[in-house]
């Protein structure tokens, strides 16, 4: 029973787990470099020709007879899908041959490279050491696909023309021949649309995010994990629970709190409230870390003659540079990225954040590919900052996971 559960169901399990996710995924950039949209006729013909594919027992000896049927199955499969018929939205005779073709070749050489694996042979752990190892393998396809085909998608309509998009709006191929005209949508945001001084405004603004924000986790994160007074438990456990109000729900008392003081559509007031949004998860990630240097290190600088304040600045400051680190650019991409304080308190474009001036794009009178241009703009410097000190946000992260 083990050996034809293993053998028999594992295997070709596994191989149409594969087949399926390639014929979908190519489908997919297919329709994404060449502008024609991926229609029900060829997706389900590509879906059928590889999962029957996989079904025929002749795979491994007729290739050509196993072609053959497979694709009449498909187009059977196809044809059958009801009342439907094959028209413009839903496609040609020809595309659903098309992707019946292409399903059942991925299926039967997929099928040709792992028939020989020895599904049978394995034993308890092997075997899930290797189901394990394909799943990594599968949710990694499919969450990159997730992320990469929609920012795709941006980056080409951003740099697209206004005349390439009323032709055909689900054409994603570039035309390189354009040269710089490519980019055109951002010459304009930063010409037209005062995109330099969102950019500057967001940047200062999250800078500032981070300092205020350090100035206050710090020592209250210290507090918590090294002194002793009564309620540090409870508040520990607590840091958090502002997290539990929405923050749309605080929004009416905000606005009405900074329309009363003279601070709603101004930069001060954002800088004000950004840091109450960060603080907490601050000071949650800094205590425990704190908590994970041995306290003995500390109390050598103090036998030694040093002050409670030159122990924190000479001895643990430095060892915590991971998590300060890990905590700035998260704090940073926080404020970058915040847009519902920013939607509600600034009505001023001269005094917009990136993602205000960006909401101010999506309008009928403004062309699509502006607004793409400007989500690319306001991504690609988060994104690179994130990748260029994820190392750091690992790291720090996790130091304080485990006490020392």
């Amino acid at each position: 029973m083990k050996v034809l559960y293993r053998g028999y169901v594992t295997g070709p399990l596994l191989i149409a787990l594969w087949s399926v996710t390639v014929v979908v995924s190519a489908a997919v950039l297919l329709s994404l470099g060449t502008g024609l949209p991926v229609r029900p006729s060829s997706l389900v013909s590509l879906l059928a020709g590889a999962v029957v594919g996989l079904l025929l027992p002749s795979v491994q000896r007729h290739i050509a007879v196993s072609i053959a049927a497979t694709v009449v199955f498909a187009l059977l499969t196809v044809l059958g899908m009801g009342p439907m018929q094959f028209g413009e939205e839903v496609g040609t005779l020809s595309e659903a041959l098309a992707g019946a073709v292409t399903g059942a070749a991925v299926s039967l050489s997929s099928a040709r490279i792992l028939a020989d694996m020895p599904f049978q042979n394995l034993d308890r752990h092997e075997f899930e050491h290797c189901v394990i190892r394909f799943l990594t393998a599968f949710g990694f396809v499919v969450f990159t696909a997730a992320v990469l085909i929609p920012f795709g998608v941006m980056v080409a309509t951003s740099l697209k023309s206004q005349q390439e998009l009323l032709q055909n709006p689900l054409d994603y191929s570039i035309d390189l021949s354009r040269g710089w005209g490519l980019l055109r949508s951002y010459k304009e945001l930063f010409a037209d649309f005062n995109f330099g001084s969102y950019l500057w405004t967001s940047f200062y603004v999250s800078v500032i995010t981070v300092l205020v924000t350090l100035l206050f986790s710090v020592p209250g994160a210290y507090a918590v994990a090294r002194l002793r007074f009564a309620g540090r438990r409870q508040f520990s456990q607590s840091i958090l629970l502002i997290y539990m109000v929405p923050m749309i729900v605080l929004a009416l008392p905000i606005y009405m709190a900074f329309s009363l003081t003279g601070l709603r559509n101004s930069v001060l007031g954002i800088i004000l409230i950004y840091p109450v949004t960060t603080i907490p998860v601050a000071l949650y990630i800094l205590q425990g870390y704190f908590r994970g240097i041995p306290v003995e290190i500390e109390e050598a600088g103090l036998m030694d003659g040093l002050g409670r304040l030159s122990v924190i600045r000479r001895i643990t400051l430095p060892l915590c540079l991971p998590a300060l680190a890990s905590v700035s650019l998260y704090v940073f991409m926080i404020a970058w990225n915040e847009f519902l304080l920013a939607f509600m308190l600034l009505d001023d474009p001269s005094k917009f954040t990136l993602t205000r001036g960006v909401a101010m794009l999506n309008s009928s009178e403004i062309p699509r590919q502006h607004l793409m241009a400007g989500a690319v703009i306001a991504s690609v410097p988060v994104l690179a900052l994130f990748m260029g000190l994820e190392r750091f946000l690992t790291s720090g992260l996790t130091a304080g996971s485990v006490k020392g």
